[in-house]
């Protein structure tokens, strides 16, 4: 996969051009105080190089799923702020996405200016399944900019407008971010130093299906955890309680079973568990093997012996794909497990990839250092459908 890089770009000169830049800001919100900034932070180096270069970025995003209308909650008024805190340079901010606020903003900008259009999602053209319609909005939002720069690794498995459609129309690039995670994800999928540790965690195996059956053939070790481990428990006759459990997918979980025993792959669950009485973070914890749960309590994390086991089965580790927590890493209680195996990576030896989403999210609020870990990816989404083997649409159209 190659894609176009930014390099390129800034060779060809961006000096007075309109560069539309689609960036992932969709950050979580406390009422307007952003309680993670990271994803902001994430494109700042693409949008930097490019102010520093002379251009006049346009950056689009999304914040949320505000159903295709303006939801004030759903704004990006308080992003602008922080943005433009982080370049430490003025971000104006446009009211609307290609209204009259959008074009005046943009008509405004001189050399290394910036304005950030309002959310996308405001406009139903953004996620409309309708070629037509979605053609419509990206028709629109191309018109104010000369070429454009796709930073947004977070939506690149998205045939949005802003991601896929507007690509079509304008001369493209890969910022700095899309083209590292695409680096990283590479050496993953076609050269993985071994062994090769999978950790996969969160909350329901079908969100993970694919990804497991793709990965069977190409790790050494896959170790489960999260709420997704209860439904691999029960595959095993293990009474779990009123954990969560996919009934469903009970079968396909002692399918995967069998075929990683038949294919020489270790896969690992855990051997305790922490259990309440109900998912509150003043619950009452307490420790139980897994084949002990009792049927009034749920399970919220692994236990210390799980987590210890985790820890010596990345210990030679060279590589480490690491998706989803071990447990509700939210609440203290809980915590434990998730700490114990992103601990072990930040110590050990292996080149460590943490699949972005609440695992990014965990690294940050556990406050481990981010620099310990060989790649935080900013899109848990993307990166599970790139290793599942699936074309994501905002990269295809970027190699065009």
């Amino acid at each position: 996969m190659t894609v176009k890089a930014l390099d390129a770009l800034l060779a060809e000169g961006v000096a007075g051009r309109r560069v539309l830049v689609r960036a992932d800001l969709n950050v979580p919100l406390d009422g307007t105080r952003i309680t993670d900034d990271g994803r902001i932070r994430a494109v700042i180096p693409t949008l930097t190089a490019l102010r520093r270069a002379g251009a006049r970025l346009v950056v689009c995003a999304h914040l949320g799923r505000p159903g295709g209308e303006p939801v004030a909650e759903y704004s990006l008024a308080p992003v602008a702020e922080r943005l433009a805190a982080l370049l430490d340079h003025p971000v104006t901010f446009a009211a609307d996405t290609v209204g009259d606020a959008a074009a005046q903003a943009v008509a405004d900008l001189a050399d290394g200016d910036v304005v950030l259009l309002e959310n996308l999602r405001f406009n139903a053209g953004e996620t409309s399944k309708d070629d037509a319609r979605r053609g419509e909005f990206a028709n629109a939002l191309a018109k104010f900019a000369d070429v454009y720069v796709d930073d947004a690794f977070g939506a690149v498995h998205r045939k949005h407008a802003s991601v896929y459609d507007v690509a079509n129309l304008l001369p493209h690039y890969a910022g700095l971010l899309v083209a590292s995670e695409v680096d990283v994800l590479k050496r993953l999928t076609e050269s993985p130093d071994r062994p090769y540790v999978v950790v996969l965690g969160g909350a329901k195996v079908s969100d993970k299906l694919a990804v497991i059956a793709n990965l069977l053939d190409k790790v050494d070790r896959l170790l489960v955890g999260g709420g997704m481990m209860f439904t691999f428990l029960a595959a095993q006759g293990h009474p779990t309680g009123t954990s969560l459990l996919e009934s469903d997918q009970i079968d396909q979980c002692r399918q995967f079973l069998s075929e990683a025993a038949a294919r020489g792959v270790e896969l690992v669950l855990p051997v305790d568990t922490v259990v309440a009485d109900r998912f509150a973070a003043d619950a009452q914890a307490q420790t139980v093997a897994v084949d002990a749960i009792p049927d009034d309590r749920m399970g919220l994390d692994i236990g210390p012996a799980s987590a210890a086991l985790f820890a010596e089965k990345l210990a030679d580790a060279r590589t480490v794909f690491w998706n989803g927590p071990m447990g509700v890493f939210e609440f203290p209680a809980f915590a434990e497990g998730t700490r114990t195996v992103a601990q072990s990576l930040v110590t050990g030896g292996a080149f460590s990839v943490v699949g972005g989403g609440d695992s990014a999210a965990a690294v940050r609020t556990l406050n481990l250092p981010e620099d310990g870990f060989g790649h935080i990816s900013t899109g848990g989404g993307a990166s599970l459908e790139y290793l599942e083997g699936k074309t994501l649409p905002g990269l295809a159209v970027l190699e065009q």
